[in-house]
């Protein structure tokens, strides 16, 4: 067993969709990045290639080269699946959490878990996604971005 931790972080700007777990969330802001900015699975993708050793996303994915520009994080999150199995991981669960003061995102997370569940081929059952404030405090508190990290398992 191996287990991967991962943290990202991006800041949040208006005229940019706000995409957390694949999952469009309607509000006046988004995250800025070089895909689609998605905070969580770009955390999952950091903690799975951790428990591997395989690096991180931006060796992978490098926000330098223009074939990510503005890619989807779940079509990423699918090619780490692809090569964890090919490594001959199976991913035995994923914790993640999502940090931010706005918007409130309890209703998206059931939605985030099947897709990221959906791309690595495994049962919704192994992923949680929980989001929390930090009551206003630092920057995701004051609504200057959006945090999120994740823990998983690997066998």
């Amino acid at each position: 067993m191996r287990i991967g931790t991962g943290y990202d972080v991006h800041k949040l700007v208006k005229g940019r969709e706000l995409i957390l777990g694949g999952v469009n969330i309607p509000w006046e802001k988004g995250l800025d990045g070089h895909s689609d900015a998605d905070v969580l699975i770009h955390a999952v993708m950091d903690a799975l290639l951790g428990a591997a050793a395989l690096g991180d996303i931006g060796q992978h994915f490098p926000d330098t080269d223009p074939r990510y520009k503005g890619i989807a994080s779940t079509k990423l999150l699918k090619e780490v699946g692809i090569l964890l199995k090919e490594k001959g991981y199976i991913v035995g669960n994923i914790d993640a959490t999502i940090i931010a003061q706005k918007p409130k995102l309890a209703a998206y997370l059931p939605k985030m878990r099947e897709n990221m569940a959906r791309q690595l081929r495994i049962d919704v059952g192994c992923v949680s996604v929980k989001a929390t404030t930090e009551e206003g405090l630092g920057f995701t508190g004051s609504g200057l971005g959006i945090a999120a990290q994740a823990v998983c398992l690997l066998v």
